[in-house]
């Protein structure tokens, strides 16, 4: 008998429909271990009672082997099904999920103009951060940190950067830059460019950094930083605006724990256009 019919029953799995739903496996204690989500949930669960001693199939063979108990909840469409999870995810955060358990992580970009200074802040806590107009959530902290220390190190050859006060708090995983003597019309080009409306402002810094020295005695390195810039632009803020435009429910900036269920609401929105 397989380990699978042996924990939960074999008149589980014969019980099991052909319909979207999310299952869930928990421990002795009854506290959930995985969520997951299927188009078929009879196919899906077959999965891991059929698991192998394959490396593909290790995480199966584990949260089995860990497991209790599993139940499934029916969801009328594969969308509510993926909705359900990702909710259910985010409250629960079980021990074996772990993309979208960590939400709370997705980074957020902020800009404050202050007469003639103007501050960036990069953080994962924006509710410290109020007095800045934020942009995101993103999701890629890796893509969001690179993009924005490269854009403070290209705007160093425009303006002054400000030294911060001392004794200035910043939560963890935060950051501000401060400078002086940006160009005050670039403000909202900044803002279109953070929100994935306009890259105008890159190709206008970019200009800008061709007329100076320094940056042009340093021109690898400045094609570096534009380079990943750039990819921040394409692969967060972009795709931000590309969601956001397919979904109008959400408000602006997107909050981190909203930020996966836009991108589902979208991507089923954008199946259904084409399949029409």
């Amino acid at each position: 008998m397989k380990i699978f019919d042996r924990k939960f029953g074999k008149n589980f799995f014969e019980s099991l429909p052909g319909s979207p739903g999310v299952y869930r496996f928990l421990d002795e204690s009854a506290q959930v271990i995985y969520v997951g989500k299927a188009k078929n949930l009879k196919r899906r669960i077959e999965q891991y009672r059929n698991a192998k001693r394959r490396k593909k199939h290790r995480k199966m063979k584990i949260i089995v082997a860990a497991a209790a108990q599993v139940n499934f909840q029916i969801c009328p469409t594969e969308q509510d099904a993926e909705i359900l999870e990702t909710q259910l995810i985010q409250s629960l955060r079980p021990k074996w999920n772990v993309v979208g358990a960590f939400y709370f992580l997705y980074p957020m970009i902020g800009l404050r103009k202050s007469g003639d200074e103007v501050s960036f802040c990069y953080t994962t806590q924006p509710e410290f951060f109020s007095d800045f107009e934020l942009h995101g959530a993103f999701r890629s902290r890796q893509i969001s940190r690179d993009g924005f220390f490269s854009l403070m190190t290209l705007l160093s050859y425009i303006g002054h950067r400000s030294k911060p006060s001392p004794d200035t708090f910043l939560p963890k995983y935060s950051y501000v830059q401060t400078f002086r003597q940006i160009p005050v019309d670039w403000y909202h080009s900044i803002a279109a460019f953070l929100q994935g409306e306009s890259r105008k402002f890159l190709e206008i810094l970019t200009l800008e950094l061709l007329e100076n020295a320094g940056a042009r005695s340093r021109s690898k390195a400045i094609q570096d930083e534009i380079k990943q810039v750039l990819a921040f632009w394409k692969h967060e803020a972009l795709s931000l605006q590309k969601a956001r435009s397919q979904i109008s429910e959400f408000t602006y900036p997107v909050s981190q724990k909203d930020r996966d269920l836009l991108f589902l609401k979208a991507k089923h929105r954008l199946s259904l256009t084409t399949s029409n």
